[in-house]
């Protein structure tokens, strides 16, 4: 009885080590991320730790600059003048806020509904103030609202009326509020409108089928589909109140009376620091008011995200 024996098994080429890619990968991810890494570096994280280093030190007549350590946070949390122009900026900000994203809100929906003749036209009507220069806004504003020159002056002559003037320190905070109500309603409407395009259609129909009203429509199914939106805008909103600067620096000349140095915290700091040349000091107000912008910012974002995932 013979057996059969079995051909041998060649054995398996052997195999080539596999190049680390990781490695590859990760140093290609840095070649691209590396520009804006370094523009970010410079455009952001050196101004903030340059004003940082500047705040701890102080100049002064007799020593030069020295180091102070916490003195200016110190002297900045009992400034008087500039809690003052926080508390303006606030209250600015409670009310013009609300009420420009109330009405950028009502245009969006309004242009959406498409029951509104011309949308196209009104879309660019709206947001073109937007592309008007702040300055350029607030100098043309400024000339409206002049007694002597502008156009309420040529209402009081022309009718005998005597209309409160605008620039007044009782009316300049609203008026003021009024120019930025009139610059960024169109810019808030955009982006409202934008989140309502890419809402299906057919939650609508599903709704109208149903029975809802158009009321019903918008509180029960636009509004909810936005909300992201609306929180984005209004962390946008209460940034750009907290920075508000180009509006009183212009009117500064037409109504030295009303707008003083410490109006805006961003004006107190430009103040101090080209006017008083106190660079140290007007780097903590500016790192102060950064750091209650953040907080406040951040705070709308959270309870915005508590809402949305209800």
């Amino acid at each position: 009885m013979t057996l059969l024996s079995t051909p041998a098994r060649s054995a398996p080429p052997p195999r080539r080590r596999a190049r680390p890619r990781r490695g590859r990968q990760a140093r290609a991810g840095w070649g691209f991320a590396a520009p804006f890494v370094a523009v970010f570096a410079l455009t952001f994280l050196a101004p903030i730790g340059y004003s940082l280093y500047l705040s701890l030190f102080r100049e002064q007549l007799i020593g030069g600059t020295s180091f102070v350590g916490l003195d200016n946070y110190e002297h900045a949390l009992t400034d008087a003048q500039f809690w003052e122009g926080a508390a303006r900026v606030g209250l600015f900000l409670l009310v013009q806020v609300p009420l420009m994203l109330g009405i950028a809100l009502l245009v969006a929906l309004a242009i959406d509904s498409g029951r509104l003749y011309g949308k196209a036209f009104f879309r660019i009507a709206v947001f073109l103030p937007y592309a008007v220069p702040a300055v350029v806004a607030s100098l043309m504003w400024g000339f409206l609202y002049g007694t002597r020159f502008g156009l309420v002056g040529d209402l009081n002559d022309a009718f005998g009326t005597a209309l409160p003037d605008p620039l007044s320190p009782s009316l300049v905070l609203a008026s003021i509020g009024n120019i930025v109500t009139w610059e960024f309603t169109g810019y808030n409407m955009l982006i409202f409108y934008s989140a309502l395009r890419i809402v299906p259609r057919s939650l609508f129909e599903a709704a109208a089928i149903d029975g809802a009203s158009e009321w019903r429509i918008v509180t029960a199914v636009k509004l909810p589909a936005i909300r992201g939106a609306l929180v984005i805008a209004t962390i946008f909103s209460i940034i750009g109140s907290f920075q508000l600067f180009n509006e009183p620096s212009i009117l500064q000349k037409l109504a030295p009376n009303a707008i003083t140095s410490g109006f805006t915290p961003n004006l107190y700091t430009y103040s101090l620091s080209f006017s008083g040349q106190q660079h140290n000091y007007a780097a903590t107000v500016a790192i102060v008011m950064g750091v209650i912008t953040a907080v406040i910012a951040y705070a709308v974002q959270l309870r915005g995200m508590r809402k949305a995932d209800r």
